[in-house]
């Protein structure tokens, strides 16, 4: 299965959300979900982390609007922080304080944009 496949099928999953009492996912279970993104990085075992580069405001603005819509379809919101030429996306579970499987596959949306 290539890179690309594989990501579409964690971006065909859902979004399921947590309300807590589950341990967030070992170390295993994020490189197994990682391996499954471009270019996602995992900090601190805690969250997810993405940077865009755009040579304008108007294409970061772009980016986040077309986030949110998923983020509200999906019900789990990621950390956005954008300003002109550039987003960075930060995804975690806060009722886990650290990385569902959600968390991954919210990623592979975005990356589906």
């Amino acid at each position: 299965m290539s890179e690309d496949s594989q990501t579409c099928d964690l971006a065909n999953r859902k979004c399921v959300p947590c309300h807590g009492g589950v341990p967030p996912l070992g170390a295993d279970e994020i490189g197994q979900f990682l391996g499954e993104l471009r270019d996602w990085e995992v900090v601190e075992g805690h969250h997810l982390k993405k940077s865009y580069a755009f040579p304008n405001f108007q294409q970061s603005l772009a980016l986040v609007n077309r986030i949110g819509e998923v983020a509200e379809a999906e019900g789990h919101h990621p950390d956005i922080c954008f300003g002109w030429g550039r987003v960075e996306v930060t995804i975690y579970t806060h009722a886990i304080n650290g990385l569902s499987e959600s968390d991954f596959i919210l990623a592979a949306k975005i990356d589906a944009l």
